[in-house]
Order: structure tokens, then sequence, then C-alpha cells
């Protein structure tokens, strides 16, 4: 994605975090405390399976994201939601998210 974001200064990601209980054990509280901080540095932590504190706000985010989740179909994680409307799921590299994306 940063790559991307490099290359490409017309695309932008909007990343909405999305716990999965049945995979990741305290992946809701990781996903809130990386809300409250606003921190890519605390997702890229969380994802090479470093500790994170406990979440120091109070927020209804992760759970709005879950139910509009559930709405919407979306069970798996990474999503990819294009502006056109199309929904792909899982990791995708560099090259094929621009090719997906295109001009």
């Amino acid at each position: 994605m940063k790559k991307i974001i490099e290359e490409r200064k017309d695309i932008t990601f909007y990343i909405k975090m999305l716990p999965l209980k049945t995979i990741h054990s305290g992946a809701y509280d990781k996903a809130k405390a990386i809300v409250c901080e606003k921190s890519l540095t605390l997702l890229e932590d969380a994802h090479q399976g470093k500790p994170l504190s406990k979440p120091n706000c109070e927020t209804t985010v992760i759970d709005e994201n879950i139910r509009l989740a559930e709405k919407l179909g979306i069970s798996g994680v990474p999503t990819l939601v294009f502006p056109d409307g199309r929904v792909i799921t899982g990791y995708k590299d560099d090259k094929t998210l621009i090719n997906l994306i295109g001009n």
C-alpha cells in the first residue's frame, strides 16, 4: 500500500478496522487501540505480532465497522471495496492492486 501511495498520488486507501473474533484473540481491543491512536505504526505492529497497549479512548467505530461489514456481507480481511462497487477479498500484491485500480 505504501509503495502504491508513493507512486500514485491519485490513489487513497481508507482503512476500516474489522476485528475477526474467531481468528485473532484480543483483535477487538487491538483494533480499538489503533483507531484511538489513529496510528499506522500500531497497525503495522499488530500485523507483526507485537503487543499493543489497551485502548485509551471510548469509541463506537469498531462496532459500527462490524455492523457495516455484516450488512455488506464482508466476513474476511483484507477486503477491498472500490468506488465502482467491486468487492475483492484477500491479500493482493502491489502490481495486482495497481491493475485492479487501473488508470
